[in-house]
């Protein structure tokens, strides 16, 4: 059961306006049944003008009718089902409040340093700030860096964790797509064309074969010279 918004002064109107009895007044408003009494005799509540439940929508006149016949039953308020707008995610920087601007370098240099793998546009969607402060921040050439203290923005109150925790996985991912890329590359250029390569290394193996077969038919064609002679000497005869 919904309760009333104002219930003081909703049982001063109840009171004033019905014959309800002080226990479903009571009840219905939440509150003690001596308080509610208390209103009724002027005690309680001298001040307060009534409120109408019924034209508030908190109440329907059929069933405090009901009601006054049947001291037994209770009151049931009206449910109101509002249905409210839907927020709408902010496009653009992020704003950060007065109060928190001057933490702000301290937050991002907590993320420069705990978090090198963030980009400047992630630090700036975090933190809500611009690419030149990060960058003076990174290069220790802020006007402040010698007095810029390291502290995390989520104790802050700048970003909340989820927040941080998406940036980070974000950038984790897309490193990992980078190495991947890159040893791809190194792989591609170290290794060797098939078709081309074979090539090479069997006409390398043919010219090698060639002067070895080249070499041992000059081995097979050196004579010795008791064999050359003798065959002077059998010329020579005959």
């Amino acid at each position: 059961m919904s309760q009333p918004l104002m219930p003081k002064a909703t049982a001063v109107w109840l009171i004033e306006n019905t014959v309800l009895t002080f226990e479903q007044i009571a009840v219905f408003c939440d509150l003690h049944l001596l308080e509610v009494q208390g209103i009724a005799d002027g005690d309680v509540a001298s001040g307060i003008k009534g409120a109408d439940p019924i034209a508030a929508g908190q109440l329907t006149r059929a069933e405090i009718e009901e009601c006054q016949k049947n001291s037994e039953s209770k009151l049931h308020g009206v449910e109101k089902r509002e249905d409210l707008p839907k927020v709408k995610r902010r496009i653009g920087p992020k704003y950060t409040p007065l109060s928190k601007r001057q933490e702000r370098p301290d937050a991002i240099f907590w993320l420069v340093r705990n978090h090198p793998e963030l980009q400047d546009a992630q630090i700036s969607r975090l933190v809500g700030t611009t690419k030149n402060t990060i960058q003076s921040i990174r290069d220790r050439t802020h006007w402040n860096s010698s007095f810029l203290n390291p502290v995390d923005p989520v104790s802050l109150g700048i970003c909340s964790q989820i927040d941080l925790d998406k940036e980070v996985i974000k950038a984790s991912k897309r490193n990992e797509n980078q190495r991947k890329k890159e040893a791809k590359k190194e792989s591609s250029a170290t290794k060797i064309d098939s078709p081309e390569e074979e090539n090479v290394i069997e006409t390398l193996e043919e010219e090698s074969n060639e002067q070895v077969s080249h070499e041992n038919k000059i081995e097979e064609k050196n004579y010795d010279a008791d064999s050359v002679f003798s065959k002077l000497k059998e010329l020579k005869e005959e």
